[in-house]
């Protein structure tokens, strides 16, 4: 009755690894997936797959204490030292399952990082373009306020046309191409 025990454990111990390699074919499409462009769909399929792991760990952890005290048990009785070597090896596959899914752990762990610092860099990038074009337009709002004021002594002033577009419209058009020239020279755009 004791081998039929071991049979059946053994078939299902044993079928737990197929799964584990599918498990971990999942873990590096969603890793490639990240890498190339990082969504909210492979976010939600790297905690789908954390919390399988996290489950099978401890399924698989309770399993291994069971066989470890099952195979100390068969050492101390003497009508099951024959039985201690069948139950060790159950025991073994536990084991190197356990430590399976604590590397799949690990992975995923990884990748999970690996998705907030692309993320995060994608952010960072369009953060830059978009404060490179606010201090773009900064001076050109400056410039089109203080002109646009209509101080008496400025109207009385500007009085040929070309004034206007050589003072208002030169100096925007010169500030622009300078910090321009600037964000370029620093790699900034």
């Amino acid at each position: 009755m004791p081998f039929l025990f071991y049979l059946v454990v053994d078939q299902l111990v044993d079928a737990l690894f197929p799964v584990l390699e599918r498990i971990d074919d999942s873990v590096d499409s969603v890793e490639d997936r990240i890498l190339a462009s990082p969504d909210t769909a492979a976010l939600g399929e790297l905690s789908d797959l954390k919390r399988t792991v996290i489950e099978l760990r401890k399924v698989l952890g309770a399993q291994r204490d069971v066989f470890q005290r099952l195979t100390t048990r068969a050492i101390g009785d003497p009508g099951d030292k024959e039985m201690s070597i069948y139950y060790r090896d159950v025991y073994d596959h536990l084991v190197r399952q356990y430590e399976t899914v604590d590397s799949l752990r690990d992975l995923l762990t990884s990748a999970m990082d690996v998705y907030l610092s692309t993320v995060s860099n994608r952010l960072n990038l369009r953060i830059t373009r978009l404060t490179v074009f606010a201090t773009l337009f900064l001076p050109l709002t400056f410039i089109t306020g203080f002109f646009g004021m209509n101080f008496a002594w400025l109207v009385a002033h500007i009085a040929p046309g070309w004034t206007f577009w050589l003072l208002a419209v030169g100096v925007m058009l010169a500030t622009t191409a300078g910090q321009l020239w600037y964000y370029r020279s620093r790699g900034w755009i």
